[in-house]
């Protein structure tokens, strides 16, 4: 497995980030137990980095991953935008995980400078307790070339994970290449960066190869790329691929072929909420019922948080 250090954080990564949203409620809904062996045949071959986050209901899968690999790194994100609602978030995820640190800990989807700022309360709390030794860094995750411009204006942010993938499926402003002048312009002032989505939400699973060459080939400004793992044979081509060897053909093929897609149970009542929810404009209300755009959706989930009647998930 490679390695790289996140930035000037002096935090040192694979270059491969367990993301753990796919294990979680939204998606396959492991138990804790069987993330557990999952995290563990990643960690065997080299990954030393969890992603995970407050609305993905994974804390419990990383207190068990940090138990099989006690110096793993983990980074998690809040909506949090006032001090309080800060304090609640660390607070939840020390608890959550089992430990008085977190490595990284950043604010969640943020659009634009505007966005940043109405968070800057709770990103004045997360500095504070990075200085009180609570968080090793500070950042925030986004889909937006927006907000990457607002972040390169805002140094004490040192770490990004931005949404990047070689069709730019999910940036919701812009294109991948406007994307990318952005992580390189921030790689080069020092910000650690962790890519996000490589496999555009599961719909560049049918052109994997491609894909990964693409997001691999970013090694010069792209510390650490953060993939959702839901299967032994999934870690093992992952890791494979990270670490410069071949996967299993077999395997390889096997993946090819799965594609994963967005479920509207039939039993919605077309409130809207998934809607209004949706950054990438890929849901709408048609005859009482939401509809999803399958060209558009980034498979993120976040419209599933928000559906009151639970009938949003991802298979």
């Amino acid at each position: 497995m490679i390695y790289h250090e996140l930035g000037k954080t002096g935090i040192t990564v694979s270059k491969l980030c367990f993301g753990s949203l796919t294990m979680g409620p939204f998606q396959r809904d492991l138990t804790p137990a069987q993330g557990a062996a999952l995290f563990e045949r990643a960690f065997d071959l080299g990954v030393n980095f969890v992603d995970t986050a407050e609305i993905y209901g994974t804390y419990p899968h990383v207190r068990e991953a940090i138990r099989l690999k006690p110096d793993l790194i983990v980074c998690s994100k809040s909506y949090a935008y006032d001090r309080e609602g800060a304090e609640r978030s660390l607070i939840k995820a020390l608890s959550g995980i089992g430990r008085d640190y977190i490595d990284v800990f950043l604010m969640h989807e943020q659009e634009s400078i505007h966005t940043i700022r109405g968070h800057r309360e709770a990103l004045e709390y997360y500095i504070e307790m990075m200085r009180k030794g609570y968080i090793r860094a500070v950042g925030l995750s986004t889909h937006y070339i927006a907000c990457m411009d607002g972040a390169l204006t805002h140094p004490e942010l040192q770490v990004l994970f931005p949404l990047i993938n070689k069709r730019g499926i999910g940036i919701a402003d812009g294109t991948s290449d406007e994307m990318l002048e952005r992580i390189r312009l921030a790689h080069a002032q020092g910000r650690g960066i962790i890519a996000m989505k490589p496999l555009g939400g599961g719909h560049l699973i049918s052109e994997r190869e491609e894909a990964l060459d693409y997001i691999l080939n970013l090694d010069d400004c792209v510390d650490t790329i953060a993939i959702g793992m839901q299967s032994i044979s999934e870690v093992e081509y992952n890791c494979a691929r990270f670490s410069g060897e071949t996967p299993d053909p077999a395997v390889a093929e096997e993946l090819s072929r799965k594609k994963r897609r967005l479920l509207i149970q039939e039993w919605c009542q077309g409130c809207g909420a998934c809607v209004a929810a949706c950054h990438n404009h890929a849901l709408h209300i048609e005859n009482g019922r939401a509809v999803v755009d399958p060209d558009k959706c980034a498979l993120c989930t976040y419209c599933a948080r928000a559906c009151p009647q639970f009938t949003i998930k991802v298979i």
